[in-house]
């Protein structure tokens, strides 16, 4: 695995979460994008300020940003590593001011992700996972100030924090519920009492990892930035996230960006 530094990104993530809160506490304006999807100025000032921190520190590593989307397959093709990012998912969320949205970076390696890390800005709350080193949580993160990557594994908690229990808590998205995922939480209270849990953007993968939800059904489309860091983080939590058609692990950097369904475990 090439050598990034989890200080380095969550440095980078702060930098982004207060280009964020610069604009969420405060009036703006919201465009629409192509595909319909909203756009404010803090998806772009967040796109700047993490594209500036990686470049600075990690030039040699290509960048695929949902705000910088336009780049060939067949450049993209070539790519062995690179970085997946998002610099502001759940922009409805942001919009809608709850609090639910989520700046994102991952790591990926041979299609797959090794790395991520997401930073919930109005929680300050910072999530990171690799592969071999685990899943962790660092609350208050904009005051920690961690020397290096050991400093920061330190003063975080490592997840899954929740143990299983009698109950199955099911995740499923505020904004994007589904006629299937409606069918798939019946399914399963034919043989459990089931609760469900609402929320928005990747956060729904950090409850997965912490244990607060055991699945996360996705039938819904979303792209290649919105799950690239969750993925990576429920895995080294000890989860799994796989593809709906064939049941096998997700994988990334394909010619169409758009996600098929897939399905998220503790």
């Amino acid at each position: 695995m090439i050598n990034v530094s989890l200080k380095t990104l969550l440095d980078i993530s702060l930098e982004a979460g207060r280009e964020i809160l610069n604009v969420y506490e405060r009036d703006y304006f919201v465009e629409t994008k192509g595909d319909g999807s909203p756009l404010t100025a803090a998806d772009q000032r967040s796109h700047q300020a993490i594209i500036a921190g990686l470049q600075n520190v990690y030039g040699e590593i290509p960048i695929l940003s949902e705000e910088g989307r336009k780049i060939p397959y067949a450049k993209r093709k070539e790519w062995s590593v690179f970085f997946l990012v998002d610099p502001l998912d759940g922009t409805k969320e942001f919009i809608k001011k709850n609090g639910e949205f989520t700046v994102n970076i991952a790591l990926i390696e041979g299609g797959y992700p090794v790395m991520g890390i997401i930073y919930v800005p109005v929680l300050d709350t910072f999530y990171f996972g690799k592969t071999d080193l685990g899943a962790f949580k660092l609350e208050g993160a904009s005051r920690m100030n961690p020397a290096d990557d050991k400093a920061l594994i330190e003063q975080s908690v490592q997840l899954p924090i929740t143990a299983p229990s009698d109950i199955v808590k099911v995740i499923a998205s505020r904004s994007h519920m589904s006629e299937e995922t409606e069918a798939f939480i019946e399914e399963l209270r034919n043989d459990h009492t089931v609760n469900v849990v609402s929320a928005g953007s990747s956060l729904k993968f950090c409850l997965v990892a912490e244990g607060k939800a055991d699945y996360y059904p996705r039938y819904a489309p979303t792209m290649e930035w919105d799950t690239a860091a969750g993925q990576a983080i429920v895995e080294a939590a000890g989860g799994t996230m796989l593809r709906y058609e064939d049941n096998e692990r997700f994988y990334y950097n394909r010619k169409n960006l758009k996600n098929g369904w897939f399905f998220v475990k503790r």
